[in-house]
């Protein structure tokens, strides 16, 4: 697979729908041809000891963020087209599912 997207969650709680950071790397002919990080404004917005021991984020970090549905419409258009892998699937197609449903978004 030469084209393909690669993306990464991290939470803030114990909720898949609380993303408060993503990453993704758009690979086309087997190079990296983008990379794109943003912080996000988690829902519920909290965070754990535990989840701040895992990536170090906390609530200060993220109080100026914007939400999921605003990151997510400068991410949508970089993946169009492209099949989506991550490191460890099922727990970022959780939160990606989760926090769609959050927002009610499609």
């Amino acid at each position: 697979m030469k084209d393909f997207a690669a993306i990464d969650f991290e939470t803030a709680n114990q909720y898949r729908s609380s993303v408060c950071s993503v990453g993704v790397v758009i690979v086309r002919n087997g190079e990296v041809a983008e990379k794109f990080y943003s912080l996000i404004y988690p829902r519920p917005d909290f965070f754990t000891y535990w989840t701040t021991q895992v990536h170090g984020l906390t609530m200060l970090d993220v109080e100026d963020a914007l939400p999921f549905p605003d990151v997510w419409q400068v991410i949508a258009p970089k993946l169009e087209g492209l099949p989506l892998v991550a490191h460890n699937s099922p727990f970022d197609e959780s939160c990606l599912k989760a926090v769609f449903k959050e927002y009610g978004m499609d």
